[in-house]
């Protein structure tokens, strides 16, 4: 009964609530755990059965397995998720998720590359005079100047991209679009790359990142891409999409951009999601008042 009652979350996941793949499959994969929990520790296979204490012995055994704390609260947040689908739907009548309180968690500054090294990528790092060069120059330009998630970038087509009116449109989470302003640089890096895709790929396809054999730029080798760039000019521990993305927000705010502009081009739902970078702005006053102050 539990396994049906997962797959038709599932279903409602991806097709009502219109979920990435991504996001719907991390949901099941919280929601088996669970159940092969139930299963194992209190052979129960009716959700009826499921309640506050045996929820809670879950959430302690996951931590006593050193699952971090904010793995766990991710899987309380699918289970949250999971018992509001079913009361709605009139398949249970108590909700035992109400008691459960989440385990604290240490916030993390994001990761983010310091501007001169950013500068120094695009300066000095030589990328190959050839389609491939082009391409991945052009990939973290665009990483960089918008702030765009992996899949976002990957998924971006040509038609999307108005080179005239200065913006491209991104397709978001929940299919939620946005339009992103393109920098007079970025435009020029784009139309030249643009220009040789047209030259190697005959318009087999509409996605604007391709291989040189004309097929879409997928998600591994974009992150390939951006760790191998990266890596020569920093030595930070994360090297990725989503570091350019926290790069992006952080050098934005630092440069004097409004937070709610920053929100906006980055797509967040809320303003809690983009306030994070504010710390990384706090932690660059403290650290320049310490070395600057006689008194620090």
């Amino acid at each position: 009964m539990i396994e049906e009652l997962i797959l038709d979350f599932n279903n409602y996941l991806r097709f009502e609530k219109r979920l990435s793949i991504h996001t719907s499959d991390a949901y099941l994969s919280d929601l088996k755990q669970f159940q092969n929990y139930l299963n194992l520790q209190y052979s129960i296979t009716n959700i009826d059965e499921v309640n506050f204490q045996i929820i809670r012995s879950w959430v302690v055994d996951l931590l006593e397995n050193k699952i971090t704390p904010r793995s766990v609260n991710r899987k309380i947040s699918s289970l949250k998720t999971f018992f509001k689908f079913l009361i709605r739907n009139g398949k249970v009548l108590k909700n035992p998720m109400i008691k459960i309180i989440s385990p604290k968690t240490s916030k993390k500054l994001p990761v983010y590359v310091e501007q001169e090294k950013m500068l120094m990528l695009f300066e000095k790092v030589e990328f190959e005079d050839s389609f491939e060069g082009v391409r991945d120059k052009t990939i973290l330009e665009l990483f960089y100047a918008t702030g765009m998630r992996l899949s976002e970038l990957c998924n971006t087509k040509i038609s999307d991209l108005n080179i005239y009116n200065a913006q491209i449109k991104v397709l978001g989470k929940r299919n939620k679009e946005r339009i992103i302003p393109l920098t007079n640089n970025l435009k020029d890096v784009l139309l030249r790359y643009v220009d040789l895709r047209m030259q190697i790929t005959d318009n087999q396809n509409d996605f604007l990142f391709v291989t040189e054999k004309g097929k879409k730029v997928y998600q591994k080798l974009a992150y390939r891409i951006v760790n191998y760039y990266l890596s020569m000019v920093t030595t930070i521990s994360k090297k990725s999409p989503h570091v350019l993305r926290h790069t992006f927000a952080t050098h934005m705010l630092n440069n004097g951009a409004e937070l709610n502009a920053i929100k906006e081009i980055l797509g967040h739902a809320n303003l809690s999601a983009t306030q994070v970078y504010t710390h990384n702005t706090v932690e660059k006053l403290k650290k320049v008042y310490k070395q600057a102050h006689p008194r620090a």
